[in-house]
């Protein structure tokens, strides 16, 4: 899809992982159901267990656990696509971010929040089974919906 003209850019510094012929293995996650411009879209890349999950950066990093997150901003489109690299085939947890107000804090009132799975949040904690992605030796692909605070059932899908 990123190959053909007229087709969506890819995102991110990690784009060329993605790219026809490119010897992965890396994930390139379609996303949709962005609320606006504002702020950052976050990808992150997480070890699949419960422990690490949404678990700080820095700890992850200094533990020598994987950890990779690719910021960009919102495509004037509304959605996009957006390449992470991987650091070796196998089960990993994704997780994608809007960072509407800019503090590099995830803020439940304004924030969103999608995972490969695409199953409504609700008001609960996300869980880690949501998240799970199997990533081959190539490029692996994702959609990935993002979910906002909409009322008392807590997240869901915009449209």
């Amino acid at each position: 899809m990123s190959a053909a003209p007229g087709a969506a850019q890819v995102l991110g510094q990690d784009a060329a992982a993605c790219a026809p012929g490119a010897p992965g293995p890396a994930i390139l996650a379609s996303v949709s159901g962005i609320k606006d411009r504002k702020g950052t879209l976050k990808l992150e890349l997480y070890p699949a267990t419960e422990e690490d999950f949404l678990a700080g950066d820095k700890k992850l990093l200094e533990a020598g656990k994987t950890f990779r997150r690719i910021d960009v901003a919102p495509p004037a489109s509304l959605a996009g696509e957006i390449c992470i690299r991987v650091p070796r085939p196998g089960r990993y947890a994704l997780f994608l971010g809007h960072d509407r107000d800019g503090k590099r804090k995830f803020n439940f009132w304004s924030d969103g929040a999608g995972f490969p799975s695409n199953h409504k949040i609700g008001r609960a904690k996300p869980k880690l089974v949501d998240s799970l992605i199997d990533v081959g030796p190539g490029v692996t692909r994702a959609t990935i919906r993002l979910q906002y605070l909409r009322g008392l059932g807590g997240f869901g899908f915009a449209d």
